[in-house]
């Protein structure tokens, strides 16, 4: 331009996505995916590692450094332990919409889970197993009520890559997954449980640091509370929260909730705590027509995911005693760790998942509808405990036969739950953009806790009615979901 065309004007800047701040881009997807993928990875290395070798660490016997607790109560503890960590996704869900935001709640939810693992490695005994789990429960209650929603603010509600960046996240899980049972579970066989717990909290640290380092790069909005608790109430929740812990303290000295029933007594308050938040979303006036009409259609979609994972969270409570006692887990000569059977899923997980979110981006709008990808890992999931049964007469089942049975759960899961999770978000209501994903979570909470349950039902001698009973009825479930998919689809008004 020269002077006569009058003075040039400064280009205009380009506005921020507020979506993704940073401007950089992961694998072709928001930037701040890859903190969240990392933070998580470290995070479910912890959990996992923990998690692979807890029941063996309460049924072994002292001389074996557990803590000789009967198998049944063992299973059925683990699985109320794992139906709690979702079940206090509501408390997560309340802190972060009304208290913190989902920033500041994942983070302090993270620091919890921390101070578990080192609970576990340090103070002996049931009271340091105790302390563990709990601080362990109640942290990742937190940040799963969270992270989620954290990866869903990187997308607009339409973004096609929404789905695909929901399985890069969930590859993030599993390959924490996979990784912390095999080293947890090799530290364990050679050098005690204490160390296995110690690995876990450094893998906590790991992933603390890096989020930090990372934190400020996320959108505004998870900055942000979305519906403020008013300071008048404060009183009122700090006595509802007093009460809540006492009337538990009341339950537990006086026997009515023990080690033996407190898998059933998770899987009910899961049950209470769904009808609560289905209540309150459904009655609240700041719901529109059409997010009315979305939590609606989640209510068969909650109970679809329940019944998966009353099956696949067995891999930390029947199989796991299965692969104690039923599995030939000798590998020329030497003894392959229990817990390296539950790093089999996240496994094959990673080695899926990419496939899975490669072809649901390229059939983008021709995709199979989420009722349908519901149907068809529920049904994949009951197949897999029917693959069960030829092996049933055999003294020694071979490795790679379970391995079998968890690549078809595992398929059946890619199916499903990420795509649940991605689901939670777009039906979320804008005002309780948290409270969907702690329906989701309690959809888990319930089908984790009946995990513990049905666990007790479980013995040697009678394999072929358990696992045949759980596939047939889960197939059932399964085909259900697959003929009311349509009405379904069509009540989440435009979210597929």
């Amino acid at each position: 331009m020269n002077s006569s065309d009058g003075p040039a004007l400064a280009p205009t800047p380009a506005r921020a996505d507020p979506h993704n701040p940073t401007g950089r881009s992961f694998l072709g997807q928001p930037g701040p995916l890859a903190n969240l993928f990392s933070v998580e990875l470290w995070e479910r290395f912890s959990f996992y590692g923990m998690q692979g070798i807890l029941a063996i660490y309460m049924y072994f016997s002292a001389t074996q450094g557990g803590l000789g607790i009967d198998e049944t109560v063992a299973l059925g503890i683990v699985g109320a332990y794992g139906g709690s960590v979702y079940l206090f996704s509501i408390l997560g869900a309340l802190v972060s919409d009304r208290l913190l935001g989902p920033e500041k709640t994942l983070f302090g939810s993270a620091v919890m889970i921390m101070l578990g693992h080192i609970a576990l490695a340090v103070l002996p005994g049931v009271p340091g197993l105790i302390t563990g789990l709990l601080l362990v429960g109640v942290g990742s209650g937190g940040l799963k009520s969270t992270a989620a929603t954290l990866v869903g603010s990187l997308y607009s509600r339409d973004d096609p890559r929404r789905d695909a960046g929901f399985s890069i996240y969930y590859m993030g899980i599993n390959i924490g997954g996979l990784l912390g049972p095999l080293i947890t579970g090799f530290a364990q066989q050679l050098w005690g449980f204490h160390l296995g717990f110690a690995l876990a909290a450094v893998g906590m640290a790991v992933g603390l640091i890096q989020y930090a380092l990372t934190r400020k790069g996320l959108p505004e909005s998870v900055h942000t509370v979305p519906d403020p608790l008013p300071r008048s109430q404060y009183p009122l929740w700090a006595g509802i929260a007093v009460a809540t812990v006492a009337l538990v303290l009341v339950l537990v000295l006086t026997g009515a909730l023990n080690a033996g029933n407190l898998a059933t007594v998770v899987a009910g308050l899961a049950v209470v705590g769904a009808l609560v938040i289905f209540a309150l979303l459904l009655t609240s006036k700041k719901l529109d027509a059409d997010e009315h009409s979305r939590v609606l259609a989640f209510i068969p979609l909650f109970i679809g995911t329940a019944a998966f994972f009353a099956l696949f969270q067995q891999q930390f409570t029947v199989i796991t005693l299965y692969s104690d006692t039923r599995l030939d887990r000798e590998i020329f000569g030497w003894e392959m760790p229990i817990s390296w059977v539950q790093s089999f899923n996240p496994f094959f997980i990673i080695a899926l998942a990419p496939v899975l979110a490669a072809l649901w981006t390229k059939l983008g709008p021709r995709q199979p509808s989420t009722p349908r990808k519901f149907g068809v890992g529920i049904i994949l999931m009951g197949t897999a405990f029917l693959l069960f049964l030829p092996m049933a007469s055999v003294v020694k089942v071979p490795v790679m036969w379970i391995a079998m049975i968890m690549l078809v759960a595992t398929v059946g899961e890619l199916w499903l739950s990420p795509v649940g999770l991605s689901l939670a978000t777009k039906l979320a209501p804008r005002a309780y953009p948290v409270m969907m994903m702690a329906l989701y979570n309690l959809s888990v909470a319930l089908g984790t806790s009946l995990s513990g349950s049905l666990a007790t039902f479980y013995s040697a001698e009678n394999e072929v009615a358990y696992f045949g009973a759980l596939g047939a009825v889960t197939i059932g479930i399964g085909l259900i979901m697959l003929l009311i998919a349509k009405p379904v689809g069509t009540a989440m008004r435009g979210v597929r």
